[in-house]
């Protein structure tokens, strides 16, 4: 009875497609973003991916990071205005 039980159990998840969802469209076709400074500091772009908190961006030296709201948005404020970004957060002394 056991093995019967067993097999009917493999074969169940054999046969079940998987329960995770699929990437919107826009990540399967390979999506880039970009994006330029506030500041006159260039532009850059970046691949973008479906994350399993939402989508994902690659960074130069190859770290995903994900997009907080918009990704043009996060990919200015963590690349070409780094510093500007990191000052107007800072507290004022």
């Amino acid at each position: 009875m056991f093995t019967r039980f067993a097999i009917a159990s493999a074969a169940t998840l054999i046969a079940s497609p998987p329960t995770h969802a699929r990437p919107p469209a826009s990540a399967e076709r390979g999506e880039i973003v970009s994006s330029c400074s506030r500041y006159g500091n260039g532009c850059y772009s970046a691949p973008v991916r479906q994350g399993p908190f939402g989508p994902q961006m690659r960074l130069k030296g190859g770290t995903w990071i994900d997009c907080k709201g918009s990704c043009k948005d996060t990919l200015r404020e963590e690349t070409v205005d780094f510093w500007e970004t990191q000052r107007e957060r800072s507290p004022q002394r």
